[in-house]
């Protein structure tokens, strides 16, 4: 099968929802010996995108979103297995990931963790509803190199300026570099609120991140 028709599933899984079309494609996938990375970023990522536009245009419920969301969840944990890393002589750095407190949305980052590990990066995902203490006493413990945030909503980023004045005032915050991402956010927000790098997607997040390390 090839790669252009693995897509095309892909795509339809995630649209539909469809868990069972969308582990069957995965398991295509590895079969058929193609990168499970042009898959996540050709395929399901903007099926995913799309599925969240349809959702902030009113035209998809979000029970659509969830579905869609697990379906595309259940296709990467099949794939990231049979992800080759890229041939490093060591770890590029240690990433704290995590969904700021009050958002449940998970998906988009645990797709840049994904991409994160897979170029090297040591990745520590603390989930999603993330109090904004643990993110402050996880960077203490586990001494990052980039701290990211995500939201996705307007009424939860306002935890992602909180998280900044918290680091300053553990006296932490000049130890590592910060990143934040999610549908909400912006560079403008970034600089307003004094984080080092806003990323748009995953491979925006790797690319930034590498920079972020030199």
């Amino acid at each position: 099968m090839s790669k252009e028709d693995l897509l095309k599933q892909a795509r339809q899984a995630v649209i539909e929802g469809d868990e069972e079309a969308a582990e069957a494609m995965a398991r295509k996938v590895i079969a058929e010996g193609i990168n499970p990375v042009e898959i996540i970023n050709e395929g399901l990522s903007p099926a995913m995108t799309e599925v969240g536009d349809g959702f902030a245009n009113e035209e998809i419920p979000l029970p659509g979103v969830l579905v869609a969301a697990e379906a595309m969840t259940k296709a990467i944990e099949i794939m990231e297995p049979h992800i080759a890393k890229e041939e490093v002589a060591e770890t590029l750095g240690t990433v704290i990931l995590g969904t700021v407190e009050g958002d449940i949305h998970d998906i988009g980052k645990r797709i840049v963790a994904t991409m994160l590990k897979v170029y090297g990066f040591e990745v520590h995902d603390l989930g999603r509803d993330v109090p904004i203490d643990v993110f402050v006493e996880k960077a203490k413990e586990l001494k990052p190199d980039i701290l990211g945030s995500s939201s996705l909503m307007t009424t939860t980023m306002g935890g992602q300026k909180i998280l900044e004045e918290k680091l300053r005032a553990a006296g932490i915050r000049d130890n590592f570099k910060t990143m934040i991402g999610g549908a909400a956010t912006t560079q403008e927000w970034a600089n307003k609120i004094g984080c080092d790098c806003y990323a748009e997607d995953a491979n925006d997040t790797v690319l930034k991140a590498k920079e972020l390390i030199k």
